[in-house]
């Protein structure tokens, strides 16, 4: 089932409603990254302000998942003695069957029964698995053999999966929240869901030809029983086809299709009137009822119809949609709960996601980071959040009237603000964010050094690239004694005019996206500004700040000292290979500290900016080693390139063990990918598709970890910057296919024109022309539909699809992989297995 966004408060109500003291505590599934706990801290907070318990359970993968299936969510089931409750799942479990993976339902059960235990479904990763949007309504399996199924649902306040205002919850289910994206583009897989749930069950293994050879009484007897729906085949694979499910090595599935047990006799009354008269001798005027084989026919092509519907849908590839923090503070806003902290917290979430290179198409690089500022994520949807945002802040933040205007001058001429306006100051505020990193908290030198934005731009792996920087600096009047201070620490006058100059300057070192564009007073005038906060004199942290220190304290660890760091090991995984070649599952344990440093990191009390000025030197740390590893790998050319994508793989070096984890591993990839297109882009190797132009391939990075003699391994693609060269040639490959078969079609045409024109002689002129005019009709018609398939087959529309590629890798090889990150690009290989796993990987169409 699915939550309308108008109706996002809803449940929420009716869970305060509900509640009494004896009430089970929420428990809440939480994923460990900044947009999930930002979403975390949104909604504990509101539970604390009605006095809700809850329990937050951190979850690393699909095996921690199921485990906390296990041990937490099947308790509360009234089936095992518990007394129900809910469960919101925090970027959790959006691809994959819920109820199967927490284990609430049995396949074999003749009755589906949640046991009174609800799912809350927050994920802005795509595809949905369907099961979850238009299913997981608890006692969608009891017969109802004489009640037609929809009116059944809307009795219970669920019209075709989509919840209305007369819902209550009483039995349980799985409700997922809509952010706008089922009802606006899921209506094809809706009916396509619903028009396969409905319908008879029918083996459409079976040869349906037109001429009849099949024996008609065995054909007759096997039909009746197979999709009139009298007799159940308990034999039968009917109820999951094999391309129903794509399963991971994790245990996790993604439906294809919606699964319909045979418990029912849907439709066996009106089988049976087409199959026998109603009256004992026919009217000679009654049109001839179909035979079963005819039915059976048009069942199975309309079953495939709405088979391709849904299996389109899931091939498309992966992306990303509104980030979970936005949509659960839209949550407290609908409840009149919104303040400064709850908003500060929904501008970290979304501002991070561009860090980590979630976009539209996936995890990537992205074409609209040209754009300047904060943009990158999301394209003008992405946008048009950030601008709600902007309004947000100037509703809750207006300005003093008895302040000053120094200040308000300051931000509209674009200068950084650094330090608060008073002891007492906590708003947030709009700034012209230009793209350096930690600027506030590094040297101006070190900031634009390890800039993801500017170092690719000015190839400062090499030392040329270091010049090209050395005479920006010098063109905007800024000497090397200057920059290399602390950015707080610069003269007062550079500062101010540090954005003018960047705007003059940068676009001829092609950084155009440098800095947001001019701005006037108004807030709809600063698309791409960023966002500041400042807690009295203690700090003055932006949201991108704070991103990116969570993130280090989730990739590297809390509190670690480097010296220190460097020398301690991963606790060595349990290993589970004995049967599927599984590498064993990752020990939560020692994520769980990392997790509890971040949470609390962004707390709504004072501590919270000691705890992430704490944590600075982690966030340094990681991305020297980024900066360090993606220049050894670009200056020494160990990136090489396969059919279907780039590869690399850190081996060795002082920072190998710090990508091990797979956040810091994309966030590598993400700088040498767009390291790669800039090359590219300046070269000129850039490929029409369509009528687009794209720059940039597909990369493969590989991270070994000594500690469990295995690879971890993360595809980053998408972005509309991206050329799949399997796909291409694939196409291409296609069209000369195409274009052999269309000149041997035109010599056979020629040569029956010779022939008929031998004949014309014998013949009347008048049939001759009627001939040729029939073949000059056939021969346009079949160049129009050739004229048509070419742009079809040039549509591409360029998403991540290396967890697809990831999954038929392993069913045709015996590969050992494991496959448990939520992000479905990154998965771990056998150390052995790597070289045979991206052989086959360079084969399949990583971006689609």
């Amino acid at each position: 089932m699915y939550l309308p966004r108008q109706l996002i408060s809803h449940l929420y109500l009716q869970l305060l409603r509900s509640h009494h003291p004896l009430s089970p505590p929420v428990l809440i599934l939480v994923a460990l990254e900044p947009d999930a706990l930002c979403a975390c801290r949104i909604l504990t907070s509101l539970l604390k302000r009605d006095y809700i318990p809850h329990k937050i359970q951190p979850v690393a993968g699909y095996g921690d998942l199921s485990r906390a299936g296990e041990e937490l969510v099947r308790p509360m089931q009234t089936t095992n003695g518990g007394s129900g409750g809910v469960v919101v799942c925090l970027g959790v479990g959006g691809l994959v069957d819920l109820g199967e993976i927490l284990a609430l339902s049995n396949p074999e059960d003749e009755v589906e029964d949640m046991g009174g235990v609800e799912i809350w479904v927050f994920d802005a990763r795509r595809p949905w698995n369907l099961g979850n949007v238009f299913g997981g309504l608890a006692g969608m399996g009891q017969p109802m053999a004489e009640i037609d199924a929809n009116a059944r649902r809307r009795g219970c306040g669920v019209d075709k999966g989509c919840i209305t205002s007369a819902y209550t919850s009483k039995n349980g289910g799985i409700i997922v929240y809509d952010d706008g994206d089922i009802e606006e583009e899921l209506r094809n897989e809706r009916e396509a869901y619903y028009a396969l749930l409905e319908m008879p069950e029918v083996d459409d293994d079976d040869d349906v030809s037109d001429d009849g050879s099949e024996d008609e009484t065995q054909t007759g007897s096997k039909k009746r029983k197979s999709w009139s729906g009298r007799e159940d085949d308990e034999d039968s694979e009917g109820d999951e086809p094999p391309h129903q499910r794509r399963r991971s090595n994790s245990g996790s599935s993604i439906a294809s299709t919606p699964t319909r047990r045979k418990k029912t006799e849907i439709n066996s009354s009106n089988s049976s009137r087409s199959a026998t008269p109603t009256t004992d001798s026919p009217s000679p005027a009654e049109p001839k009822q179909p035979s079963a084989r005819s039915l059976k026919k048009r069942l199975i092509n309309l079953k495939r119809r709405h088979d391709s519907v849904l299996q389109s849908y899931y091939s498309s590839g992966t992306s990303y949609s509104e980030p979970i923090s936005s949509l659960i503070y839209s949550l407290a806003s609908e409840l009149g709960r919104d303040d400064n902290d709850l908003l500060w917290l929904a501008i970290v979430g979304v501002s991070s996601l561009e860090l980590s290179g979630r976009t539209m198409t996936g995890v990537g690089i992205s074409n609209t980071s040209e754009s300047g500022g904060s943009a990158g994520w999301g394209g003008q949807r992405g946008e048009h959040i950030r601008q709600i945002l902007r309004d947000e802040v100037h509703r809750l933040n207006p300005p003093d009237p008895l302040e000053s205007n120094r200040d308000v001058r300051g931000e509209i001429n674009g200068v950084i603000p650094t330090t608060a306006r008073s002891p007492t100051d906590t708003a947030i505020r709009l700034s012209p964010e230009p793209r350096f990193l930690l600027v506030r908290h590094w040297s101006l030198y070190e900031s634009m050094l390890h800039s993801p934005y500017l170092a690719p731009r000015l190839h400062v792996w090499t030392e040329n690239g270091r010049k090209r920087l050395h005479k920006l600096l010098a063109k905007m009047g800024i000497s090397l004694t200057q920059c290399h201070q602390y950015y707080t620490h610069m003269d007062m006058e550079l500062k101010r005019v540090l954005r003018s100059r960047l705007l003059k300057y940068a676009p001829m070192y092609g950084l155009d996206g440098l800095v947001p564009s001019e701005g006037s007073g108004s807030a709809s005038a600063r698309e791409g500004w960023g966002f500041v906060r400042c807690w009295g004199w203690k700090a003055c942290l932006s949201a991108t700040d704070v991103g990116v220190i969570v993130g280090a304290m989730l990739e590297v660890g809390p509190h670690e000292t480097l010296a220190s760091w460097d020398s301690k090991r991963l606790p060595r995984a349990r290993d589970d290979t004995e049967n599927s070649g599984i590498i064993g599952e990752s020990d939560l344990a020692s994520l769980l500290p990392r997790f509890w440093s971040a949470y609390d990191a962004l707390s709504l009390t004072s501590e919270s900016p000691t705890i992430l000025l704490e944590a600075l030197p982690l966030a340094q740390h990681l991305h020297r080693a980024i900066l360090r590893t993606g220049t050894s790998l670009l200056s020494k050319h160990q990136i090489r390139h396969l059919r279907a994508f780039r590869i690399a793989v850190v081996k060795d070096g002082p920072d190998v063990k710090l990508f091990t984890n797979p956040g810091a591993l994309t966030k590598l990839a993400l700088w040498i990918a767009e390291a790669i297109r800039v090359q590219e882009k300046e070269r000129g190797d850039s490929v029409k598709i369509g009528r687009k132009r794209a720059a940039g391939t597909p990369l493969v990075l590989a991270g070994l970890d000594e500690d469990r003699d295995l690879y971890v391994v993360v595809g980053t693609g998408g972005g509309g910057g991206v050329v799949d060269f399997a796909a291409m040639s694939k196409r291409q490959e296609e069209r000369k296919k195409k274009k052999e078969l269309k000149e041997k079609k035109q010599k056979e045409r020629s040569e029956r024109r010779s022939k008929r024109a031998a004949e014309r002689a014998e013949r009347e002129e008048e049939t001759g022309a009627e001939d040729e005019d029939s073949e000059e009709s056939e021969s346009s018609s079949e160049s129009e539909s050739e004229d048509e398939e070419d742009p079809r087959g040039k549509k591409h529309l360029l998403r991540n699809r290396f967890g697809i590629a990831f999954q038929e890798v392993v069913q045709e090889t015996n590969a050992r992989v494991r496959i448990d990150s939520f992000e479905h690009c990154v998965v771990e290989v056998q150390k052995d297995d790597l070289g045979g796993f991206l052989e086959a990987l360079s084969f399949r169409s990583v971006v689609g």
